[in-house]
């Protein structure tokens, strides 16, 4: 299989060199731009790209200037790198279609496994949809899950806040990450929903439902207990 493309987008060289050693490692394909402009070349020039790895604050054309001329053609998963963490940015990425919004300075284990989270969910990486976890089998394609090899009966949104978990596994995700991306973008209800359907999800899951930690005053973690 040929290795997947990933576009990394930064003025700083060395930024660009950290990203994509760690991406490397992973099995992955990097091609780098140091500016705007650059990026869309190679955007333009190269169809097999998977992910544009893109920060906010360069020369030439800026992230979001490239954002946006991506998805005039593209729905390809973008995410942004930003020394700024003001919620007017985050926003505006979101209303851009940017699937995640990282803030600098940031783990570049964390970052490997955004990427690869997106991945997956964009079928790209584990096409055939079927994940697992200490004993959680998830397949997306049939919209099963099965504890212990027994299945379990959850609703539509229990089965997709499940399924976020499994795929960002060890990651922290504020409730506001989990509302994006779960009940999407659109949504602006109350962030409690979140907690009930993390509750109902838990009794369903059994002694599984352990994994779904609580992290006090942000949101949650799905972690496997050794």
């Amino acid at each position: 299989m040929d290795k997947i493309k990933i576009l990394v987008v930064d003025d700083e060289s060395r930024m660009r060199k950290l990203v994509r050693d760690f991406l490397e490692r992973q099995g992955f394909q990097v091609l780098e731009a140091e500016d705007g402009l650059k990026a869309m070349e190679i955007f333009y020039d190269d169809k097999d790209i998977s992910l544009i790895i893109l920060d906010v604050m360069m020369p030439k054309m800026d992230g979001w200037q490239v954002c946006r001329e991506v998805r005039q053609s593209s729905k390809i998963p973008v995410i942004m790198l930003t020394a700024r963490s003001e919620e007017r940015d985050e926003l505006q990425g979101f209303e851009l279609g940017v699937d995640e919004y990282i803030s600098k300075p940031f783990s570049p284990k964390i970052l490997v496994a955004r990427v690869e989270a997106i991945l997956r969910r964009s079928n790209v990486l584990n096409p055939e949809e079927i994940s697992d976890a200490g004993g959680i089998t998830i397949d997306k394609a049939a919209h099963q899950v099965t504890i212990d090899g027994k299945g379990v009966e959850l609703s539509y949104k229990e089965f997709e806040l499940l399924a976020y978990f499994v795929e960002n596994q060890g990651i922290a995700l504020s409730r506001e990450k989990i509302l994006n991306n779960v009940w999407n973008y659109d949504y602006f209800g109350d962030a409690r929903t979140i907690d009930t359907h993390v509750k109902k999800l838990r009794s369903k899951m059994g002694e599984k439902g352990n994994y779904i930690k609580t992290i006090w005053g942000m949101g949650y973690k799905f972690e496997v207990d050794n």
